[in-house]
């Protein structure tokens, strides 16, 4: 299947279709997602603050492990990337990922064993637009989202422009934890340069700002959602 080319006139797809066009991936892991995304977002955050010296990687089983437990003590099995920054936030940090088992491990440490925990402080802010977003890269590195995700466009779209559907045939995969780094401008229309955590790797993609869509019960929606991104405390 071939995409048309990008066309910086269109604005919003609509396609009325049955749940039968969704795509489920069984091997999708939403909160190891979340965990992964919220590690890189606290790494970038850190270095760029000189907080760390070099990109330091922590501990995401860790967050599934901590996080994931008191979701399931309250019944939500499900961790986002905004609940995973805030226990970092404010239950004293995380270990390095080389302290703690590495991440899908099955295997445990003991109850006895407490992993050196890097301390970290800070706030989750939420920008509710991509105006803030835009504002806040200008001392952050990077900001977390969600992004609306159809397939096979997440995989052919061309000079890695990423438009969602333009009305041909698609399925909607779901929102998928990703990360906003930049902006920039292609044709005169906007564009956020992402990292999309998806098919259990990231993949670095530009996301027209200007498109739109309404695809079965979702939307009317822009292709990013639901940004967060952690604001560390030097003290």
């Amino acid at each position: 299947m071939a995409l048309p080319p990008y066309d910086p006139n269109f604005t919003i797809a609509f396609s009325i279709r049955e749940r039968a066009d969704i795509e489920n991936d069984p091997e999708h892991d939403e909160s190891a997602s979340a965990a992964i995304v919220a590690v890189e977002l606290i790494s970038s955050a850190r270095l760029a603050l000189k907080l760390d010296s070099v990109h330091t990687e922590y501990s995401a089983q860790y967050l599934v492990d901590k996080v994931g437990s008191s979701r399931r003590r309250r019944r939500r099995h499900k961790l986002t990337v905004k609940d995973c920054l805030i226990f970092a936030l404010k239950k004293g940090g995380l270990p390095k990922a080389e302290d703690w088992p590495p991440l899908g491990s099955e295997s445990k440490p003991p109850s006895s064993y407490k992993p050196a925990l890097v301390s970290m402080k800070g706030e989750v802010i939420e920008p509710k637009d991509m105006d803030q977003v835009r504002d806040l890269l200008v001392h952050q590195p990077a900001v977390g989202a969600k992004l609306h995700v159809f397939s096979p466009h997440i995989e052919l779209q061309q000079d890695a422009i990423y438009c969602g559907s333009s009305g041909e045939y698609t399925r909607y995969v779901g929102l998928r934890d990703a990360i906003i780094v930049g902006t920039e401008k292609i044709q005169g229309k906007s564009m956020a340069i992402v990292k999309v955590w998806y098919k259990k790797k990231f993949t670095f993609l530009k996301v027209a700002l200007s498109r739109m869509f309404f695809w079965a019960d979702v939307g009317p929606s822009e292709l990013l959602v639901d940004f967060c991104v952690p604001r560390l405390s030097i003290d």
